[in-house]
């Protein structure tokens, strides 16, 4: 079993934290973030989709905060559930428009997934991205130079949950052993950029993790975000 950080005088207050970028500026990579030692993220990657109403109704009765990746495409498809994200209080990224495998493409080709994204979540909640999570964890050449000029700070997982391809009970014993304190955890609301995805065993896993970890002294934060200019993920 592993063990969390000390419950004493640790409270399982869920509110969004908003400094655990602040020592990342526009272009970096981060992947262990200077979280509150008994901190974890909890972020969702492919949405908005079908599935991620269902999602944000879970997040709301555990009372916890996330990070959500979107995919530009799947945003223009459900700009509503994008902006239902910004408004319950979630932190909102950019995944790309289409979910490439971002070596394989053009440096013309991976600024125009990455600015597209970020002017349909603009269009859609008010708000401009300022974190971005590569999709499949992988980089391309070029790339951090486009994302220092959208603002935008790429940030990876400490703990990933497979959940594209096993059950829920996997899921949670792979999240739960592999949790530490500051953990950034990857998890996924949608399928890359298709119209339609199945999570239920993602989201029967989240009902189980998150008052697990609860139960161990750890409080859930929302990533940063706050762009260099302050305005990114607020409702204009």
């Amino acid at each position: 079993m592993v063990s969390g950080p000390s419950s004493r005088g640790v409270g399982n207050c869920d509110h969004p934290d908003r400094s655990p970028t602040r020592d990342l500026r526009p272009g970096d990579s981060g992947f262990r973030l200077p979280l509150a030692p008994n901190a974890v993220a909890l972020t969702f990657d492919d949405g908005p989709s079908n599935e991620t109403p269902a999602f944000l109704a879970a997040l709301r009765r555990l009372d916890v905060r996330a990070t959500f990746f979107v995919c530009g495409r799947n945003v223009r498809r459900r700009p509503e559930v994008a902006r239902a994200i910004v408004d319950e209080g979630h932190t909102i990224g950019n995944h790309t428009f289409s979910h490439p495998v971002l070596p394989l493409c053009s440096r013309s080709r991976i600024a125009r997934e990455v600015v597209s994204t970020q002017e349909e979540v603009k269009a859609a909640t008010g708000a401009r991205p300022a974190l971005f999570r590569p999709p499949y964890g992988l980089k391309a050449p070029g790339l951090a130079q486009i994302l220092a000029t959208e603002g935008l700070v790429a940030i990876g997982w400490t703990v990933i949950g497979n959940d594209w391809k096993w059950d829920s009970a996997r899921i949670v014993r792979r999240v739960l052993r592999r949790t530490r304190p500051q953990a950034v955890i990857c998890l996924h609301d949608g399928d890359r950029a298709h119209p339609i995805a199945d999570r239920s065993e993602t989201l029967q896993a989240v009902l189980e993790i998150v008052p697990a970890l609860k139960d161990r002294g750890y409080r859930f934060v929302a990533l940063r975000s706050e762009s260099p200019s302050g305005r990114a993920n607020r409702r204009q």
